[in-house]
């Protein structure tokens, strides 16, 4: 049975975003999602040069892997987001204010880490996320 329990410990404070300091993890398996990109099935880029469109095709894409394992939004653990520009930081965050609340209805969002690189495997992608979930 798996159990996960995301917190803050008052003596962090409040987060940044929309993430959350702590998951706690009791699992029988863990689903490794590798950095997910702005790339459909026939491995064409969605919304070139259009980050609130790439961002919108990477959740879409972490989706569907979850899925394939028989998982929901609801198993996930923790995101590392890797952003190319960042200029995008205001932007990532006005989509997770957006989009989480549909995402994690009970406001409980997976522990976050945001890192700025200098580019993706493919010059135009501005945005990717790796997951971690548990099943």
């Amino acid at each position: 049975m798996t159990e996960i329990n995301i917190y803050n410990p008052s003596e962090l404070g409040k987060p940044m975003g929309q993430y959350t300091h702590v998951t706690r993890v009791k699992a029988n398996e863990f689903l490794f999602i590798s950095g997910m990109l702005a790339g459909d099935a026939a491995g064409n880029i969605v919304g070139e040069g259009d980050f609130d469109a790439q961002t919108t095709q990477v959740f879409k894409n972490i989706e569907a892997a979850l899925r394939s394992a028989g998982a929901s939004w609801k198993n996930v653990v923790q995101f590392t987001t890797y952003l190319v520009h960042s200029q995008d930081i205001p932007n990532f965050m006005n989509f997770r204010l957006r989009e989480f609340p549909k995402m994690f209805p009970d406001g409980k969002y997976p522990p976050n880490t945001l890192l700025m690189v200098d580019r993706l495997v493919k010059e135009p992608f501005l945005v990717e996320v790796q997951t971690i979930a548990a099943l």
